[in-house]
């Protein structure tokens, strides 16, 4: 991607620039698990999911987003050196400032310091989180569930145990950086010694030299692999939430641990039911005669069908309460309620006898059985 076209690294992640190092963490899960191949198959998935990720390489490792918010996309470019005015010689830039680099580097060249200390190429590094998503029903995330999970990971090389060396030939130290990965290169600037630290050219940083790759790895240590794995759903989960399995995430370097496995759990929409929290909320169409005189019915519930009375009168709109019958906390033996909201049919397609019945009650009908009616009407008067 040239620059040009690149965007922001903090807009690709949408934090601000002075954001910390956990809101960077907490943007790049988000993102990376919403724009996953595995889970997004629109057509620029995969672009942004490769954009999340160089953008997350820098903005996570402190040298390289102090490069980046210095000099830009410019300062995070191998080949950029800011002694040298960025790509090239002479000073550069405005009038040859901003071209010393790292002011650490200056002072410790005057009073006898080095840079500032850098992350060893060797040192142990814990492996990417990886993003998946599972689709279950009402029921299972009221009740819980165990579902299996597939999606693709980094693992480690077991033809060559993560050297990336042919198996019987040996990893060398780079005789160039001695192993450190990076090489200091000093320049005389306006009568001041610069010192600065860059990757080292010959092993590109790792502080290594393979001589003979290894051939299932083509010398990267790395290897992708399709897998899969259970994923215990508890009880109570709601859509959108995310659970998090530990180590089954990319393969870590110089034998850091794996990251992790961040699923996001997406919950069907029901026929009957409605659920806010831990309640559960429903409709249920009484007929006319059991609203007028009273009746014991079935209402259904996520346990199954539950008796009910209901009282003589009731009203289109009223509302009762079933306790217990609701969503049950999670990692908790209590449960929310359901509320069920009465509906009163009006009876369709009458026939002759039923209409005549009808007619005879509305004669005989008086203010005292329909005392909304007469309120209603004595508004006008």
């Amino acid at each position: 991607m040239a620059n040009e076209n690149k965007r922001d690294y903090y807009e690709v992640l949408g934090v601000a620039k002075d954001a910390s190092e956990a809101d960077i963490k907490r943007a790049y899960r988000k993102m990376a698990a919403k724009y996953h191949p595995d889970v997004n198959h629109e057509a620029d998935a995969e672009e942004r999911f490769k954009e999340i990720n160089e953008a997350n390489e820098v903005l996570s490792d402190a040298d390289k987003r102090a490069r980046y918010d210095q000099y830009g996309f410019a300062g995070v470019d191998p080949n950029f050196n800011p002694n040298m005015g960025g790509f090239g010689g002479g000073f550069g830039g405005f009038g040859g400032f901003g071209d010393f680099g790292d002011l650490g580097d200056i002072f410790g060249s005057f009073f006898g310091g080095g840079t500032r200390s850098r992350r060893s190429p060797n040192a142990p590094t814990r492996g990417e989180d990886l993003g998946a998503r599972i689709d279950i029903t009402f029921e299972e995330a009221a009740f819980g569930t165990e579902k299996t999970v597939s999606a693709q990971r980094i693992d480690t090389c077991d033809g060559c145990s993560g050297t990336g060396a042919e198996p019987g030939t040996k990893v060398e130290t780079c005789k160039r950086c001695s192993g450190r990965g990076t090489v200091r290169t000093q320049q005389n600037v306006m009568g001041m010694v610069v010192q600065s630290d860059s990757a080292c050219p010959e092993c590109r940083g790792s502080g290594k030299k393979i001589q003979t790759p290894c051939q299932k790895c083509k010398g990267k240590g790395k290897v992708r692999r399709n897998f899969t794995c259970n994923v215990k759903v508890p009880a109570g989960i709601d859509d959108g939430q995310s659970l998090r399995l530990e180590n089954e995430g990319n393969a870590g370097n110089n034998g850091g641990p794996k990251g992790d496995l961040i699923v996001n759990v997406r919950v069907k929409e029901h026929k009957i039911f409605k659920r806010q929290g831990q309640s559960v909320y429903c409709e249920m169409p009484i007929s006319f005669t059991q609203a007028a005189l009273g009746a014991e019915i079935e209402v259904p519930t996520i346990d199954g069908k539950v008796r009910y009375t209901i009282s003589e009168g009731t009203q289109t709109g009223t509302v009762f309460r079933l306790r217990g019958k609701g969503i049950p906390y999670i990692n908790s033996k209590s449960r929310g309620d359901q509320f069920v909201t009465v509906v009163v049919e009006t009876p369709t397609h009458l026939n002759k006898e039923q209409k005549d019945l009808l007619r005879q009650l509305e004669q005989i009908d008086t203010e005292k059985t329909n005392p909304k009616r007469k309120k209603f009407f004595d508004l006008f008067r």
